[in-house]
């Protein structure tokens, strides 16, 4: 299961780059082939779910692009404002989100 996992994991994480040969659906769908060959309940509905929405998979491993540092930042916000809830508005969100200049920054005591 693992060296199965990791070689997904290979497919999305490996950048093209113009010295290497470009990512290709092919390499994906030999994967989604072997996850179905498997036996591993666990794999082959995680296979048979890519499955479903096969172009936006597809697209996940042939471009460079990538929507994580928006997911990431997204996350964070969320975050904030759950642990701020309720005690203040939209002027202490603004606080906690929007670093202040070096120059303004309280200096930090050891």
């Amino acid at each position: 299961m693992r060296p199965l996992m990791l070689g997904f994991r290979s497919l999305l994480r490996q950048p093209p780059t113009p010295s290497k040969k470009p990512r290709t659906t092919v390499a994906l769908h030999r994967w989604l082939d072997r996850a179905h060959a498997t036996g591993i309940a666990s794999i082959q509905n995680f296979a048979a779910l890519l499955r479903r929405d096969i172009l936006a998979v597809e697209a996940a491993v042939t471009t460079r692009w990538s929507n994580g540092q928006v997911e990431g930042q997204i996350n964070r916000l969320k975050m904030l404002k759950r642990q701020i809830y309720g005690r203040a508005g939209v002027e202490l969100l603004r606080a906690r989100l929007i670093p202040l200049p070096a120059d303004l920054a309280p200096v930090q005591r050891k």
